[in-house]
């Protein structure tokens, strides 16, 4: 394991306080594809309608590029995610943004949040 420099911690923080929009804590089940048969699952442990973040034992980068099935709780089949970026890493947990989604699945997603701050 390598030890983090005080600028990539501090780029880290930055990175984790850079988020937009409402969030919430959520665990549920995330598979995630990337290029060359890469894939993976995580954790997920919180969401917004713009991305979340995420515990996974699979090795990822910073700029990565993966698609997404979300198992949430509102419904049986996945929430899928066309494109979702790896913007912070901090050992085992990442966060993604979404960007490509769409508008039926962030809708999906916009009211699970909402449901779940009333």
């Amino acid at each position: 394991m390598t030890s983090k420099t005080s600028r990539e911690l501090s780029q880290t923080e930055e990175n984790q306080q850079d988020r937009r929009g409402r969030r919430i804590a959520l665990s549920c089940r995330l598979f995630f594809f990337g290029d060359d048969d890469f894939e993976g699952e995580a954790k997920v442990l919180d969401v917004s309608t713009n991305g979340c973040s995420v515990e996974s034992s699979i090795d990822v980068t910073i700029g990565m590029i993966l698609k997404l099935s979300l198992f949430l709780p509102d419904f049986k089949w996945p929430l899928r995610v066309d494109q979702a970026m790896v913007r912070w890493i901090d050992g085992k947990q990442f966060g993604l943004e979404f960007t490509s989604i769409r508008l039926a699945q962030r809708e999906r997603l916009r009211g699970l949040i909402m449901k779940a701050r009333l």
